[in-house]
Order: C-alpha cells, then structure tokens, then sequence
C-alpha cells in the first residue's frame, strides 16, 4: 500500500524509513512482491539503488446485466476432398482425375 502512495516510487531504504522497519526485510519482500518491480537506478554514495514501483491493477470488469443468447452450435458438415484435386498444397477447382493440368 505504502508504494501505491508514491507514485514516483520509493527505495528499499526510503520505505524501510517510513515503515520503520528494517531495509533489508523491505528489500526481500518487494523481490517477492508479483506487482513490485525496479522503475529506475539511483546513485547514492557512491552506489546504485533500485527505485521501486507497484503496477495499479484496474478493477474486475463489471458482470453483464443482460442474459447471454445462448444457442447450441451446430458443426457445419464439410465433405471430404478428392486427393487428386490437391496440387502443391492448393485445391485446384479444374482438376481432372488424369493430373494434366
């Protein structure tokens, strides 16, 4: 939640700060975290530090009030094709059982 606040994203030690807690769990929860991720790089003494952010996910779509047109589907029957009308991966409309083109 705390990241969700601050959308320009906090470091591990800046949460940590806030939540009064120690860093190093903060940074071994965001890792875990499936909506945490690093947004940029920091120098800080001398060092670089993770920037972290938390995507927003959107609400659930909201359920439809109106009943769904339910309707069996029926297989559309096709007929078997004649091996010989299959040249070269295409169905030829004018083969002839002889192979002459």
């Amino acid at each position: 939640m705390l990241l969700q606040q601050y959308h320009d994203g906090l470091t591990a030690a800046d949460a940590a700060e806030r939540l009064e807690k120690n860093p190093s769990h903060i940074r071994r929860a965001l890792v875990e975290m499936p909506d945490a991720y690093i947004d940029r790089w920091t120098a800080h003494r001398k060092q670089w530090t993770a920037v972290w952010c938390v995507i927003v996910a959107p609400e659930n779509c909201p359920k439809p009030t109106k009943k769904p047109n339910v309707r069996p589907t029926q297989l559309r029957r096709v007929e078997p094709r004649n091996l010989s009308e299959i040249r070269f991966g295409f169905v030829l409309t004018n083969a002839s059982p002889t192979g002459s083109y």
